[in-house]
C-alpha cells in the first residue's frame, strides 16, 4: 500500500500466484484471471484510505493552507506544517507519506525543482473544490467532511443487519436517527446542516439558471426540510416576490442565519407543513409518501 504497509501475506499471495504462472503455461490465461482478480479484493480492502488520507488533509486545512500562500503557488511540506494549526509536534514524514497518496490521486500536484530543493506541493483543479472562504458555489469541504464522518461511516457496518432485519443502518449503529443524534450533539449537527448547504447551493444554482421563468407564478415557497435554509434564499434573491418560508427541525432551525425574505419556521414535517402556494421537496420515495398524506 501506499501508507508504507507492509504486508509479507501479500507478498506472499502473489509470489504464489507468479510461480504458478510460471511452471503451468497452458493455463497461464486463468491464472492471469485470478491475480487480477486477488488484485481487485485488496484494492476494496484499502479503498478507504483514500478518502480518510483526504479527509486528514482537509482536517488539516492543507488546501486552505496552499491556497492562501500567493494565491495557490506551490509550497514545500516545510511551509505547510508550519501553517498547521495546533500542532505541537508535528511529524513531517508522516505528512510526506499522506501527500505522496494524494498526489498519486491527483488531489495536490508536486513539482520537483531542478536545484534539487524541496518538492513544492500545489493545488489541482479536485483540490480547489476543498478551498474555504473563496466561492461557496464551488466548495465541497463542508460535505465531504460530514460525508466521511466516523457516524456516518460507522453505521455502513450495519448494513448487512439492514438487509436481514430491515430498518436504516444508522439507527441500528447508533439506537437514534440521524436527526436525534443531530439534535444531541451540536458539532455534528453544524456539520450536518453546513454539508447539507453545501449541496444545496450547488443544486440551488443549476435550478434556478435552468427553470428561470418557472418561479414567477409563486407568490410564496416553503422549503421542506431546507436545513438552515441556504437553497430558499437563493430562490429568493432571483425572484424576491416571493415569500420563503425555511422549514425544518428545531435544532436545525435554532442554527439558521439571517436571510432577507426568508422566515423561518421550525416544525416536523411528518405531522404539518406551512401554508405556501409550492413546496419544495428534496428527499427519498418512502418520505414522499408520508408528505402526501401530510399535505392531504
Amino acid at each position: 500500500m501506499y501508507m508504507h504497509v507492509q504486508s509479507p501475506f501479500l507478498l506472499c499471495i502473489f509470489t504464489t500466484e507468479k510461480r504458478e504462472l510460471m511452471e503451468s503455461p497452458e493455463a497461464d490465461h486463468e491464472a492471469s484471471l485470478r491475480l487480477r482478480g486477488q488484485a481487485e479484493i485488496w484494492r476494496h480492502m484499502f479503498a478507504f484510505v483514500d478518502s480518510l488520507a483526504l479527509k486528514c488533509a482537509m482536517e488539516l486545512q492543507i488546501p486552505d493552507i496552499i491556497h492562501s500562500h500567493g494565491a495557490g503557488r506551490p509550497i514545500t511540506l516545510s511551509q505547510i506544517i508550519s501553517c498547521i494549526d495546533n500542532a505541537p509536534s508535528p511529524d513531517i514524514s508522516y505528512l510526506e507519506r499522506i501527500m505522496r497518496l494524494l498526489v498519486r490521486r491527483n488531489i495536490f500536484s508536486i513539482d520537483h525543482p531542478s536545484d534539487g530543493g524541496e518538492p513544492l506541493y500545489g493545488l489541482t483543479h479536485s483540490s480547489r473544490w476543498l478551498v474555504n472562504g473563496c466561492d461557496e458555489y464551488t466548495n465541497l469541504s463542508a460535505l465531504y467532511l460530514i460525508t466521511t464522518h466516523a457516524y456516518l461511516v460507522g453505521s455502513w457496518n450495519f448494513i448487512s443487519q439492514s438487509v436481514k432485519e430491515g430498518g436504516m443502518a444508522f439507527e441500528k449503529a447508533f439506537g437514534k436517527s440521524v436527526w436525534e443524534l443531530a439534535s444531541q450533539d451540536n458539532r455534528f449537527n453544524k456539520l450536518f446542516n453546513d454539508g447539507m448547504a453545501c449541496t444545496g447551493r450547488i443544486l440551488i444554482r443549476e435550478m434556478v439558471a435552468g427553470y428561470k421563468d418557472g418561479f414567477d407564478c409563486l407568490r410564496s415557497l416553503v422549503d421542506v426540510g431546507g436545513g438552515i435554509g441556504g437553497m430558499i434564499s437563493e430562490i429568493v434573491k432571483s425572484y424576491p416576490h416571493i415569500k420563503g418560508i425555511n422549514f425544518d427541525l428545531p435544532h436545525v432551525i435554532a442554527t439558521a442565519p439571517v436571510y432577507d425574505g426568508v422566515s423561518h419556521i421550525a416544525g416536523d414535517m411528518f405531522h404539518q407543513i406551512p401554508n405556501a402556494d409550492a413546496l419544495l421537496l428534496k428527499s427519498t420515495e418512502r418520505n414522499l409518501v408520508q408528505l402526501v398524506a401530510v399535505c392531504n
